[in-house]
This record gives C-alpha cells, sequence and structure tokens, in this order.
C-alpha cells in the first residue's frame, strides 16, 4: 500500500512540473523579447543622438567660416552669437551619421532650447526587433528622436569700431582677431568658439 501511494504521489506531480516548467521559458522568452526591444530602442537613441550631434557640428563650422569672412564689417561679432544658423550641409551630416548607425533620418528641423540654435532629428533604425513571442516584432523598427545645440563659449567687449582689435575669453583661452590683419586660419578649432552638445 505504501508503495503505491508513492507511485500515486509521483504521478500527480509530473502535471505541476511541466506546468511549472512551461511558466518558466514563457518567461524568459518574454525577458528575451524585452531584451530585443530595449537593445534596438537604445540603438535607436545612440543613432538619433549623433545625427543631431553631426548636424550642429556641421552648421557651427559653417558658422565660424561666416565669422572669418565676416570680420572687419560690421556687427561682424554677431556671428559669435548668432540669431540664426545656415546650416546648409547639416541635413546632409544628420542623414550620413544616421546611416553610419543602420538609421535613415525621419524628421529634420531647426530647434531652439533655452535661447541657444540647434537641431532636432528623428531616426528610424533600418533594421527590426527581430522575431519573438510578441506578435508583430519581427516588422517593428525603432524610432528615437534628439536635440543638439550650439553654445558660443566667448565673451568680449563689443569694439567702439568694427576694424579695433578684439579680445575673446573662450572659457579661457584668448583669442585676439584683429581685422586690420586677419586670415580665417588664424581662428582657432570651432570648438573653442562654441560647444555642441545635446540637449537635456
Amino acid at each position: 500500500m505504501i508503495s503505491a501511494r508513492l507511485r500515486g504521489d509521483r504521478g500527480s506531480t509530473l502535471p505541476i512540473a511541466i506546468w511549472l516548467t512551461g511558466i518558466l521559458l514563457f518567461a524568459a522568452f518574454a525577458f528575451f523579447a524585452f531584451a530585443q526591444a530595449a537593445s534596438a530602442r537604445n540603438g535607436a537613441q545612440s543613432a538619433a543622438d549623433a545625427a543631431a550631434l553631426a548636424a550642429a557640428q556641421s552648421a557651427r563650422d559653417e558658422l565660424v567660416e561666416g565669422l572669418g569672412d565676416a570680420v572687419g564689417g560690421a556687427d561682424w561679432w554677431d556671428w559669435l552669437d548668432p540669431e540664426n544658423l545656415e546650416g546648409g550641409e547639416a541635413a546632409a551630416a544628420a542623414d550620413a551619421l544616421a546611416a553610419e548607425n543602420d538609421a535613415s533620418v525621419t524628421g529634420f528641423a531647426d530647434a531652439t532650447v533655452a535661447d541657444y540654435l540647434g537641431y532636432e532629428v528623428g531616426i528610424e533604425t533600418n533594421y527590426t526587433v527581430g522575431d519573438s513571442i510578441i506578435p508583430g516584432t519581427e516588422n517593428m523598427q525603432a524610432t528615437a528622436d534628439a536635440v543638439a545645440v550650439i553654445k558660443p563659449r566667448c565673451d568680449f567687449d563689443i569694439p567702439e569700431d568694427p576694424k579695433d582689435v578684439v579680445e575673446l575669453d573662450c572659457d579661457g583661452d584668448l583669442v585676439n582677431i584683429d581685422p586690420e590683419d586677419f586670415d580665417l586660419d588664424d581662428l582657432p578649432d570651432a570648438s573653442v568658439l562654441f560647444s555642441v552638445q545635446l540637449a537635456e
């Protein structure tokens, strides 16, 4: 009798073990699906950040070129605290960086954050989340957006005459601009005059 009862107890635990194993497998696959989605999302955000920064850096380079061309003219120092961006190559720079990160730009626009000018870029990954137990993920692409801004770094006294020498204090780096004896190569790297960063 005892041995028969033990055999019966063992038999009744088998369905429970199978049921628990199924639950654990489902949970593992679900966790994997969420991990896939998180990975795709992180990749999308990295691509958006890179694209926005590339656009702002391109515009920053154009600002410095414009400054070089304007030095000596009326109000040339306005280029050091611009009210608008030319950004002719900014969109192309965003496209290129998105492509390097296996993504495509879906939106591109001027942006202003805390009075700083920049660009907002939206992207969509060229790859999908992948197959999982969640229906539809095999065709789902991740999206993200980011904003990068250009911040002037230089303080200076506005000269009485546009031809006067101007000393720029760019976060501790001193830069002298003499409009009477100036060459574009005299300007420091664009990063000295302007910082580019993602908006919070």
